[in-house]
This record gives structure tokens, C-alpha cells and sequence, in this order.
């Protein structure tokens, strides 16, 4: 395999993927180049390359999915090599042959590999041919209802509407019934087209209740061929992983063998060169191709934690020509290692992403726990690419220690200004079912989602926390006084005068009522005892009803964020004398965020149902639909397809009768 060395790396990609090659890259000594969008101009891996380009445009179809802005990026800098991450183009035959055209080492596999693997109904066909079992599907050449129904019909109900080219969950709709099939259909294209640049979909079997397990594999260019073992992901919203794991619970040993014997088999079909992921549908003993993933995969830390491989090092010496190391040849796998997919998405509003700053972004920095992230404080998240904040990732010697280990770390990590998975993320890992490990792909269509999404601390810890978060706003107050560890600084002039303070907690109202007696005690209505060991502006050591804990506060405006011994709370304090609100129609409906609307379902003046579609916008590679809150008629319409519009725009007025 005649490849040069590399010697400056360009990563055609953002965020944390394009953070986790760089790592890697610069131990290799390979200088590197990142670039950015006009939305990422202040994003965190736009100033850990070497150098960076501007890709003019915020949205992924004007910058990150422009191969020819890319390939001008490398040449410009003068790169010798290209890395393309995972999404975007990481995946596409034509950037990967754009990159050889110009001279450019493509650190991915060949784009014949790619295209036989792109094309995930070509891909069937080859694992048919090398004896790997597979799904039924069919190609979808007509868009005519009749043409839908009559292929729907063949592969049978429930299918799957799947994007041909690309993955994470993008572009893909169960359909149980031909009522659904239209829709499912253009919806799927709309968001294919949207994250991958093509809208090319076909139907799937729909297994119902399967579990999603994958092999990683990595060949050289010199024959050799291995699988590093497998992942389970099968902890699922929206066809999108947010929980993987390895080892697997649900495989025994020669299932395990004959799972990584077809992955290699699959890898061989296509002559593949580089790391993959070969993805299998898993029930009862028995599994099914589902796609091959010709890329590194974002749950890939899961491997390297077991293994103790470094992917993206074996991916640059292999994308050099070297063979395999005889580590990566000979792989062993020790403990468990689970990862969490950590998202701004509210799960209690059907997983709404969510865009704003992340004002404070830590977790506890110990042994075992690895953070793979695209943002840190002061962060703006916003509308034009994918929600996710972090991969959280433990290792431990077993399975129950690391379910405790990631839960705990997630439970204990600052994460403020936006709404996000963590609490859902937290209260699955706890689940009885995960726990025992018998659960499938369905487990969050069988466990209501807003339910696992509420907050993890209880109605009293949030009071304790908004005693805390009371008492550290008299001491900022005054942020030159002293520590005292008796009487809190900045106390008014007369402590002996009730002090009252009111927020709004995930609770309810909450009311912190205190001052001190006559000899000096501190007095807080609804506890017995109450006694302050510190406070300052940020941190409260507070012992109440006999219970020390301790509290860290952070205030943003009128909101405050407090990290408590009983976990994460958010507070908003209420003013004193709140201005009146402006009176809004009833039966409202605002855009739940920036994006842009791409379908609208109804007319002014239409009857509408409970729940009946009204627009589909698009944020976030995602689409969501806005349906109708009760019975009614559309009494007014401010939105039309290809608008733009603001997050807390009305869009549609629905009165009741």
C-alpha cells in the first residue's frame, strides 16, 4: 500500500469530533487544521487546531457539507491529509474521491467500500452474498401512493422508512398503517436530505422488540482484518442511541463469536480499510445485518476504554499504510465501560431540542471517567447542527460499578442555563431494567420519557437548595466581606428583621423565610434547627434539622443553579412587584425554538382535532410538528413553508368552540 506520511491533518468536521482527533493527531505529532462555520467562530475546536479556516455560512448544506470548500480548506493550508470525523461527509463517496483528486490522503476507507456500504440496500445484497443474514427491505423508485402502498404491502407492517444514505436516527419513520405511509415518507426525505444531502429512503422490516448491538472492526491495507468486539446500544429515542455499552449483557459466548465473525466477514466483502461498525438487529438467539457504518462511530470511546486502543491512532497508521500493531492484532477486553449521550433536549416536551448558553459545563474530574465534548462554559448552543453537548463515558471493573460510577458522575456535574437529558440519562442507567440488563430497543416507548426527564431532587431537597441559594445572595451583596463561619456575610443591619425570598422551582413556589433571634441563632421557617457553617456568593454550608450539607451557587440573572448534596437544581427568583403580562390569545402555539417551517397541514379557518398535525418546522437536523393542544378551529395562521422563524414566534392560534 504505497501511502505517504502525514504531516498536517485536516479535520472536515466539528465539536467533539473534531476535538477527539486532534487529541490523537498531536500525539502522533501531526500538525492540524480545523474549520468552522460563521455559527462556530467561537466554538472550542476552531482554537485547538494549529489553524483554522472559515467556512462562510451557518447552516451544514453552505459549510460542512461542501466537499469543495473543504478540499480548498486542506490545499490552502498546505494539509496532506483529511480526516473526516463522523456525519457530515464521513460517510460520502464523492468527498473521499474529491480528497484523492486533489492529492489529499482520505483517512477513511476506499470510496468503493463506502459505496457499497452507503447504499444500505446494496449493502444487503452484498452481506446476502458472504452469508451474512439480513433484514428484508425494498428500494423505493416511485413516490405515488399507489406505487408506496404496493411496496409497503410486500415487505410488510410495521415497517421502517430509512434514509439510504447516512444514520444517527436522521430519516427514519415507523409505519404501521398505509394511512401513515405518505407522509412517513416525505418526512423522511425532508430530514435525509436536511443532514446527509440526499433524500434517497427505503422501507425496512420493523422488528419489534430487538436489541441493537454492533461490532467495531479495523482492517489495514495489507489483508489484515480484526473486530475489537461489541457494543450495546440499544437504550434508544428516536432510532438514536443515547446509552452503549460493552460488554453485552444479552450475548453469550458463541453468539459473540459468530456476531464478530460475520462483522469481519462483512468488513472483507468490501475490502474495507480502516475503522467501521457493522450493526446488528438482536433477538432471542438470533441476529441480522442492519447496516455497516463506514466511519469511526461517536460511541467508539466505549471500545477504546475496554481495550485500551487508542481508534483514531490505528486509523492514521493504517491511512499511512502501516499494518495493524500487534496490540491492536491481538485485543483483549477487561471490565465494563458505558456511555451516556448527553443532549439540550427536554425530554418531558418529547425530547424539544433546546438552544441558548451553557453558562457553567464541569463534571468531577476522577480515574475512570472520560469527557468527550464540543462546548464548555460560556458556550452558545444553537439551531443549526446536532444537540448534543458531551459523551460521559466510566469504566469499571464490572457492570453494576459502572452503572454507579456514570450515574453518580452525571448526577454530580454542573450543567447550567439549559434544559438537558441528564436527569432521564440518570434515572435509566437506575432503572430495574437496565440494571438487570433485560430491556430492547423499546425501552423508552415502554417507560414514559417525561417521567424519567423530571428532575432527580425532590420537593425538599429544592427547598434546602433554595435556603442555600437565599442566604448566598445576601452575601453577594456585599462580596468584600469576610468568611465568617457562624453568621453569613453581607447581613443586613438589622438581622433580627425577617428576610423573605421567592422562587420558582421544578416544584412549585418556594418560599425561604429567616433571621436571627435574639442571641444571634439563625432562624429558617420550616426547620426546626438551622445553623450556617459558610457562605460566600457561590458556596453555603448549611446544616439544617441536624443534616450538613454542602451547596454550590451559581446566579445568571434571576436564575439560580444550585449543586447540592441531593443533586442538580435550577431556580428562578420572582420578583417582588412582577411587571403585568402582555395578555396572549388562548390557544397560542409558539415555535418551540428557531428553525425554519417546512410543512404547514392546515388553513385558516379549518376544523382541527386534539392533537391533529398543524406545521412541521426543522431545527437541529431535526423536524418536529406542532400539533393542536384541543378541538377547535384555526382562527389564525403567521406562518407559511420556507419561513424563518424566532424561537417564541405564535405560529398558529387554535380556539376552542
Amino acid at each position: 500500500m504505497d501511502a505517504p506520511r502525514i504531516s498536517k491533518l485536516l479535520v472536515a468536521n466539528r465539536g467533539e469530533i473534531a476535538r477527539r482527533v486532534f487529541r490523537s493527531a498531536h500525539e502522533l505529532g501531526i500538525a492540524t487544521v480545523a474549520v468552522f462555520s460563521d455559527a462556530d467562530a467561537d466554538a472550542p475546536h476552531a482554537g485547538e487546531a494549529d489553524e483554522a479556516v472559515r467556512l462562510p455560512g451557518t447552516a451544514a448544506a453552505d459549510t460542512y457539507l461542501r466537499a469543495d470548500l473543504l478540499v480548498d480548506a486542506a490545499l490552502r493550508t498546505g494539509a496532506d491529509a483529511v480526516h473526516p470525523g463522523y456525519g457530515f461527509l464521513a460517510e460520502n463517496a464523492a468527498f473521499a474521491r474529491a480528497c484523492a483528486d486533489a492529492g489529499l490522503t482520505f483517512v477513511g476507507p476506499p470510496p468503493e467500500a463506502i459505496e457499497a456500504m452507503g447504499s444500505k440496500l446494496a449493502a444487503k445484497a452484498l452481506m446476502t452474498e458472504a452469508g451474512v443474514p439480513v433484514l428484508p427491505g425494498m428500494a423505493l423508485t416511485e413516490t405515488k401512493a399507489k406505487a408506496l402502498a404496493a411496496g409497503a404491502a410486500e415487505v410488510g407492517y410495521p415497517l421502517l422508512v430509512k434514509a439510504s444514505f447516512g444514520g444517527g436516527g436522521r430519516g427514519m419513520r415507523v409505519v404501521r398503517t398505509e394511512a401513515e405511509l405518505a407522509e412517513a415518507v416525505a418526512g423522511a426525505r425532508r430530514e435525509a436530505e436536511a443532514a446527509f444531502g440526499d433524500g434517497t429512503v427505503f422501507f425496512e422490516r420493523y422488528v419489534e422488540a430487538p436489541r441493537h448491538v454492533e461490532i467495531q472492526v479495523l482492517a489495514d491495507g495489507l489483508g489484515g482484518v480484526i473486530q475489537l468486539f461489541e457494543r450495546e446500544c440499544s437504550i434508544q429515542r428516536r432510532h438514536q442511541k443515547i446509552v452503549e455499552e460493552s460488554p453485552s449483557v444479552a450475548l453469550d459466548e458463541a453468539t459473540r463469536q459468530k456476531m464478530g465473525e460475520a462483522a469481519i466477514a462483512a468488513a472483507r466483502a468490501v475490502d474495507y480499510v480502516g475503522a467501521g461498525t457493522v450493526e446488528f438487529l438482536y433477538q432471542d438467539g438470533d441476529f441480522r445485518f442492519l447496516e455497516m457504518n463506514t466511519r469511526l462511530q461517536v460511541e467508539h470511546p466505549v471500545t477504546e476504554m475496554i481495550t485500551g486502543l487508542d481508534l483514531v491512532r490505528l486509523q492514521l497508521l493504517v491511512a499511512m499504510g502501516e499494518p495493524l500493531p500487534n496490540e491492536a492484532l491481538n485485543p483483549s477486553s477487561r471490565g465494563h465501560a458505558i456511555e451516556a449521550r448527553l443532549y439540550a433536549e427536554d425530554p418531558r416536551t418529547d425530547f424539544l431540542p433546546v438552544t441558548g448558553t451553557l453558562h457553567g459545563f464541569s463534571f468531577p474530574d476522577v480515574d475512570g471517567l472520560r469527557v468527550d465534548s464540543g462546548v464548555e462554559g460560556g458556550s452558545e448552543v444553537g439551531v443549526h447542527y446536532d444537540p448534543m453537548l458531551a459523551k460521559v463515558v466510566a469504566w469499571a471493573p464490572t457492570r453494576p460499578e459502572a452503572i454507579s460510577f456514570l450515574s453518580r458522575s452525571l448526577e454530580r456535574a454542573w450543567i447550567h442555563g439549559l434544559v438537558t437529558n441528564r436527569d432521564l440519562l440518570v434515572r435509566v442507567l437506575r432503572h430495574p431494567e437496565f440494571v438487570s440488563g433485560d430491556f430492547h430497543t423499546g425501552f423508552l416507548d415502554r417507560h414514559d420519557p417525561a417521567e424519567l426527564g423530571r428532575p432527580l431532587v425532590d420537593a425538599a431537597g429544592e427547598q434546602a437548595a433554595a435556603v442555600a441559594a437565599a442566604l448566598a445572595s445576601q452575601a453577594g451583596r456585599r462580596r468584600d466581606a469576610p468568611v465568617l463561619s457562624t453568621v453569613p456575610s453581607g447581613w443586613r443591619n438589622v438581622p433580627s428583621q425577617p428576610q423573605q425570598v421567592s422562587f420558582a422551582g421544578s416544584h412549585g413556589p418556594l418560599e425561604v423565610g429567616y433571621r436571627f433571634d435574639r442571641v444571634g441563632a439563625l432562624q429558617i421557617t420550616g426547620f426546626e434547627s438551622a445553623r450556617v457553617v459558610e457562605v460566600t456568593a457561590n458556596r453555603v454550608g448549611l446544616e439544617l434539622d441536624g443534616i450538613l450539607g454542602w451547596y454550590d451557587v451559581a446566579r445568571v440573572g434571576d436564575t439560580v443553579f444550585v449543586d447540592g448534596p441531593q443533586g442538580p437544581v435550577r431556580l428562578a427568583e420572582v420578583a417582588r412587584f412582577p411587571a403585568a403580562e402582555v395578555a396572549e390569545a388562548a390557544g397560542s402555539l409558539r415555535a418551540p425554538m428557531p428553525g425554519k417551517v417546512v410543512r404547514v397541514a392546515v388553513a385558516e379557518g379549518d376544523e382541527v382535532t386534539e392533537g391533529q398535525e398543524l406545521l412541521v418546522m426543522e431545527a437541529m437536523k431535526m423536524e418536529h410538528t406542532l400539533r393542536a393542544p384541543h378541538r377547535g378551529s384555526v382562527t389564525a395562521l403567521h406562518a407559511k413553508e420556507g419561513d424563518q422563524v424566532g424561537a417564541d414566534d405564535v405560529l398558529v392560534v387554535v380556539t376552542e368552540p
